[in-house]
């Protein structure tokens, strides 16, 4: 396998961690939203930058999900996610981690974290598969 698959390869395996987390805790109403909140975020930016890795665009280190977008972008490929939903979940890397800011995740259910969550895998899961398959 290429090195730029191999990669996309590791970031798909380590958003499926991720999303493990989302669906155990999404269930855990005694853990705070933020939390899963964190894991959603956390699956997404490593199904966003899969994506990168397969198309060989270079990032750099980041959590923002909306840079991360607008690199997909610049090469026409459109995320499943709408605005709206990348902007509820991106602050959630790393401020709503480590700051107390319960008023900013309010609007946005475990449930609907649950389905974005499923979303980008299922998309990052087919531009995998088309990358390897031109190989």
């Amino acid at each position: 396998m290429k090195p730029h698959l191999e990669e996309a390869a590791l970031m798909l395996r380590m958003a499926d961690r991720d999303i493990s987390a989302v669906k155990v805790l999404s269930r855990a109403v005694e853990v705070h939203l933020s939390i899963v909140c964190f894991h959603a975020q956390q699956a997404i930016e490593k199904c966003f930058k899969a994506v990168l890795f397969c198309h060989l665009i270079e990032f750099r280190r980041t959590h923002d999900l909306e840079l991360l977008v607008e690199l997909l972008a610049e090469r026409r490929i459109a995320v499943p996610l709408s605005t709206q939903q990348i902007a509820a979940v991106n602050p959630c890397a790393v401020r709503l981690r480590y700051d107390d800011l319960e008023i900013e995740v309010e609007y946005i259910t475990r449930d609907e974290l649950t389905v974005i969550v499923a979303d980008a895998r299922a998309w990052a899961g087919r531009q995998f598969q088309a990358a390897s398959d031109s190989v």
